[in-house]
Parts: C-alpha cells; sequence; structure tokens
C-alpha cells in the first residue's frame, strides 16, 4: 500500500463526529484508507458505512459482526492499537472512550481525540503516558483545535486561553423558563451540528467546562488562566494571548469539518473546495448579526459551568465524579425522566456527597465513575 495513505480506525463512526469524519474522507479518497469503523446503537448506519468503506474491522455495540459484512469484529481497544492502524480517531461518546484513548498510546498510535470526557476523567494519566510514549493527543474538537493551530510555531509560554462559547440556545432564558425546557428545544442548537449528547451539554454549558478542563491537561495552563466567554456567532472559536499582550484566533464558518480536516492531515493544510469560506464583508450570512460580540457567561442562570470548573480546580476523582453524573443525568433528561434544570441538582448531589481521592489511580477513577452513575440513578 502507498505509505501516503493514512490508514484511519474511527470509533464513534456513526456519530455526528464520526460522519463528518467520513465526508472529509470522501473528498480525499486517495490519501485515506477506512480500515476500521466503530458504532453505537446505530447498526443500519454502521452498516451501510461498512458496505461503502469496506473497512478491515468492525467494533459493534454488542461486539459482533455485522450480517453479509466481511470485516473481523473487534472490540474498540483492540481496534484503536491495531498494528494496521495508522491514526486511531476516538470520537464516541462519554466514558467509552477512555479505555480505546489508552490502548491506543500504549500501541503508539496517532490519536485524534473528539471524546473530552476522556481527559475530564483521566487527563493526569493519559497525558502522562501519552508523553512517556511519545504519542501526542491532537484535538479534533473546535476549541481545543483552535488554540492548537495558534500554538503552532510558538515557543513562548501562553498567558492566558479566551475559550469562547456559542451560548447555547437559551442563554436569555430566566431560571424559570430555563425549568420548561424540553429536550426537542435543547436539541436545537443554533450553530453547530452535534450529537445530543454534547448538544444538551452545550445547552446547560457543561460542555464548556468539560473543554477548559480538557485544555488545561492538553495545552499544560492551569485552569485560572482559561477565561470563558460568550460569542454567539460561533466564528472565533477560540484565542490565545501572549505575555507580550498579543492575541492569536483562529476563525472559521462554524463547520466541525475544519478542525476534522486539520487533524487528519496535519502538520499539511490542503485545500477544500467543498468547506464554506468566510466573507468579512458580509458576515451576516454566517453569524445572523454583522458583528462579532463577546460576554461573560451567566454561572446563576448555568450551574453546570460553575460546578464543572469547581471539579476541575479539585481535581483527583473529582472530575470522574462530574462526567458520569452529567453522562446519566443528561440521559434521563432525554428519556422525558427529569427536567433541564434537574441537570445541575443531580450533578451538584453527586459532586457534594464524593469523598474525592487526591493522585488516583485508574482504578481509583473507574470507581468513583461507577459510584457517580449509581448515585444519580437511585
Amino acid at each position: 500500500m502507498d505509505r501516503d495513505i493514512k490508514r484511519l480506525a474511527i470509533l464513534g463512526s456513526t456519530g455526528s463526529i464520526g460522519r463528518q469524519t467520513l465526508d472529509v474522507v470522501r473528498s480525499f479518497p486517495r490519501r485515506f484508507d477506512v480500515i476500521g469503523l466503530g458504532g453505537g446503537s446505530n447498526a443500519a448506519l454502521l452498516a451501510q458505512q461498512a458496505e461503502e468503506f469496506k473497512p478491515k474491522f468492525i467494533s459493534t455495540a454488542d461486539g459482533g459482526g455485522l450480517p453479509g459484512a466481511a470485516a473481523e469484529p473487534l472490540s474498540p481497544s483492540d481496534m484503536a492499537s491495531h498494528p494496521d492502524v495508522d491514526l486511531a480517531i476516538i470520537a464516541t461518546s462519554g466514558k467509552a472512550g477512555l479505555e480505546p484513548t489508552l490502548a491506543a498510546i500504549e500501541a503508539h498510535k496517532q490519536i485524534a481525540l473528539a471524546t473530552k470526557e476522556a481527559l475530564v476523567m483521566a487527563g493526569g494519566i493519559i497525558m502522562a503516558r501519552a508523553a512517556s510514549h511519545g504519542v501526542t493527543i491532537m484535538p479534533i474538537d473546535s476549541e481545543p483545535s483552535a488554540v492548537w493551530q495558534c500554538l503552532r510555531g510558538e515557543e513562548q509560554p501562553v498567558a492566558r486561553i479566551i475559550l469562547t462559547a456559542s451560548g447555547g440556545p437559551f442563554r436569555h432564558l430566566t431560571p424559570d423558563k430555563l425549568k420548561a425546557v424540553t429536550p426537542q428545544q435543547a436539541l436545537e442548537h443554533p450553530t453547530w451540528n452535534m450529537g445530543p449528547k454534547i448538544t444538551i451539554d452545550s445547552a446547560t454549558l457543561m460542555n464548556k467546562g468539560f473543554e477548559a478542563i480538557e485544555m488545561s491537561w492538553l495545552f499544560g495552563v492551569p485552569l485560572e488562566d482559561i477565561q470563558i466567554v460568550i460569542h454567539p456567532q460561533s466564528i472565533v472559536h477560540s484565542m490565545v494571548e501572549f505575555a507580550d499582550g498579543s492575541v492569536k484566533a483562529q476563525m472559521s464558518i462554524p463547520d466541525m469539518r475544519f478542525p476534522i480536516q486539520y487533524t487528519l492531515f496535519y502538520p499539511e493544510r490542503v485545500p477544500n473546495n467543498l468547506l464554506p469560506r468566510i466573507d468579512f464583508l458580509n458576515i451576516a450570512d454566517a453569524s445572523a448579526t454583522s458583528a462579532l460580540t463577546f460576554e461573560a457567561p451567566d454561572a446563576d442562570r448555568f450551574p453546570c459551568l460553575r460546578l464543572a470548573l469547581e471539579a476541575g480546580r479539585r481535581g483527583g476523582t473529582c472530575p470522574a465524579v462530574l462526567s458520569a453524573a452529567d453522562e446519566v443525568a443528561v440521559a434521563l433528561f432525554l428519556d422525558g425522566r427529569i427536567g433541564f434544570a434537574d441537570i445541575p441538582r443531580l450533578v451538584a448531589q453527586a459532586l457534594e456527597q464524593h469523598h474525592s481521592i487526591d493522585n488516583p489511580s485508574l482504578d481509583d477513577i473507574i470507581a468513583a465513575d461507577e459510584w457517580a452513575r449509581g448515585k444519580v440513578h437511585a
């Protein structure tokens, strides 16, 4: 096989990031070979993807193969660490990305990480193991990718990261009106096309707290030096300030294919005529306003952001409890079993009752995750 072709294993291929990754691959059929696909409950879509891309390996929700498909069934971890894989793309939701990420590190694979919960839960362990194995964790999400791009070529330390957030669809609602938000309303994100879990996390601003913790681990920047600002237009995807006061920003139309393509081709930048360009003279077409605006987040209206940052500062097993409690609470909300305002309430209860372990082992983190899931389900 031509060594210019990068062999990909895509975990979470049926999710939003996975589908958009395959969109990029379709644009460059001579540069990528999809040898592994892993999906969750959407077996029909996974079967369609397997029919199109003919992967050697498949990972299904039940661990079996696909009817009529020749692909060998593998676990997510075995696929991410397989010798034939050049780049493991971890785009599963929630806790599911942790073990494949660690397996890929042990196998010295290139890793493109979209599952921020893995770093929230076990950032210290992941980054330490990555460093010891000479593995670079390449972020796919738009905001950490923006910071990564801003840091390229820079040798001076970061003074501050300015992490942007769209603010979601409810940034102007009163607390009373937030209580009445339905799952259908919360899934209507104003600027991004994302999966259900991350869309709800964006509506509560929990996602922005997760990203702050993720960036702290990825770039070695204390949480105190990460400022979160609401930027409804989602054109500036994040900024980096340096010691001299200069600020670099990464900008594009809100389309996840930009950061995905950057990661797939890194360190190259290649043209893709299918991706939209910013017209600064007519930016209202993309942002619904003629100006790019920034404002402070309202922590009282969105307590999930405060809870995430507090858990990140406490460290230990608190972030694992945060991530697990949120994952369960969001699932309960999407099932119609709790209200929108119950998400932060349940997460806060779990954090308040948890006895954190400092410098936790992986077993400690997994145990904290399981404890929090049981606590929220109770």
